[in-house]
C-alpha cells in the first residue's frame, strides 16, 4: 500500500510535456560522477537521500555533484553512481552490495540492498568529463579508524596503540591503493576514451596541531590516542592523497583535484569543522565524513576543475 501511494505521489508530482511545448535543451556535456560515500554523502550531515526506493549508496542532495549539478545543470549532464563503502575495485570491475547507513553492530533497516553494477558502466564513448573521488575504503580507512578507536580504550590519550599494531601494514595497502587505482584510470580510459579524468583528493580530516583534539570528544576521535592521530595524519591519510595525486599524473592520465589545503584549517578538531567526527552534534553517526559545508568546498574545486577540463585550448 505505501508503495502505490509513493507511486502516485511520484507521478502526480512528475513534469508533464504540454502539447506543443518544446523539449528542454540537451546539456553541452556529459558528466559521470564516480566515488565513496566522500562523494557520495551519506551522512545526515549532507543532506537527504533523494532517490526512492533506496539502493543503499546514500547520494545526499547536499554532496558536491548534486551542489554542481544545480549550478551547471544547463551545461552538464550528470549521472551520479557514487556509492558508500565503494572501493577501486567496486568503480572498476565488481558489482557493489551497498549498506547504506549502516554502523558497525546496527545494519540499515531497510537492507540487505540488491548489488549495483560496477560504477565504470555508467561511463558511455561520448562522456565528457569523469570525476572520482575514491581510495580510503581500499586503504581500509574505515577499519583502521575502529581498530584504533578500540585500541585506545582505557589509555588515557597517552601512546600510539594503533601505530604500534597497524604500522607494519599499511605501506602494503598503500601500494594496492595505487596498483588499483592505476586499473581503473585504464579501464575509465578505455570506457570514455574522450573524457576527461578529474582524481579527487580527500580533505583535511585531522589537524597537524593535535592539541585542538580532545580524548574522548564524542563529536571529534573519540578514544583515538593523539599519538595515533599524528600517525594516521602523517603516515596513513596524506600518503593517500599522495599515491592518488601519482596515479593521475602518471602518463597525463587525470587530473588530481586537491580538497587537502583549502580544508587544512577546518578539520574535525576545528571549531569550523568540515568534517564530522564519530559521531555528528546531534550524536548521529557520521564515522568522520564531510559535512554540508566540506561539501560545498569540493563542490568549489572541483567545478573549478571540470570547467578547465572542457575550456577550449589554444
Amino acid at each position: 500500500m505505501l508503495g502505490s501511494a509513493a507511486a502516485l505521489t511520484a507521478g502526480a508530482l512528475a513534469p508533464v510535456q504540454l502539447a506543443g511545448a518544446q523539449p528542454a535543451a540537451a546539456a553541452d556535456y556529459d558528466w559521470v560522477a564516480l566515488g565513496d560515500s566522500y562523494s557520495a554523502g551519506v551522512i545526515k550531515a549532507t543532506g537527504d537521500v533523494f532517490e526512492f526506493p533506496r539502493d543503499g549508496c546514500e547520494r545526499t542532495d547536499r554532496s558536491y555533484p548534486q551542489i554542481i549539478d544545480r549550478d551547471l545543470g544547463a551545461l552538464f549532464e550528470l549521472t551520479n553512481v557514487s556509492c558508500g563503502a565503494a572501493t577501486i575495485e567496486d568503480v572498476t570491475f565488481r558489482a557493489q552490495v551497498p549498506i547504506g547507513r549502516s554502523v558497525p553492530g546496527t545494519p540499515d533497516p531497510e537492507s540487505p540492498f540488491d548489488p549495483v553494477p560496477p560504477q565504470s558502466e555508467a561511463v558511455k564513448s561520448g562522456t565528457d568529463v569523469i570525476t572520482v573521488g575514491v581510495g580510503g575504503n581500499t586503504l581500509g580507512f574505515g577499519n583502521i579508524l575502529f581498530k584504533c578507536l578500540e585500541l585506545g580504550q582505557g589509555s588515557g590519550g597517552v601512546g600510539t596503540p594503533c601505530k604500534d599494531e597497524l604500522a607494519a601494514s599499511i605501506p602494503a595497502k598503500l601500494t594496492k591503493v595505487g596498483k588499483d587505482y592505476d586499473a581503473m584510470l585504464a579501464k575509465l580510459h578505455e570506457k570514455g576514451p574522450h573524457a576527461k579524468i578529474l582524481a579527487i583528493g580527500y580533505p583535511t580530516v585531522i589537524p597537524k596541531d593535535i592539541s585542538k583534539c580532545q580524548y574522548n570528544n564524542l563529536q571529534q576521535f573519540v578514544s583515538i590516542t593523539p599519538g595515533d592521530l599524528n600517525w594516521l595524519r602523517t603516515d596513513v591519510l596524506e600518503p593517500l592523497n599522495k599515491v592518488i595525486e601519482k596515479s593521475a599524473g602518471t602518463q597525463d592520465a587525470a587530473t588530481f583535484v586537491n580538497l587537502y589545503d583549502s580544508s587544512e584549517k577546518h578539520s574535525v578538531c576545528d571549531a569550523g569543522k568540515w568534517v564530522e567526527g564519530v559521531f555528528d552534534e546531534d550524536n548521529q553517526a557520521a564515522l568522520v565524513h564531510p559535512n554540508a559545508k566540506g561539501h560545498e568546498n569540493a563542490a568549489d574545486h572541483v567545478t573549478s576543475a571540470i570547467l578547465n577540463a572542457v575550456a577550449p585550448k589554444d
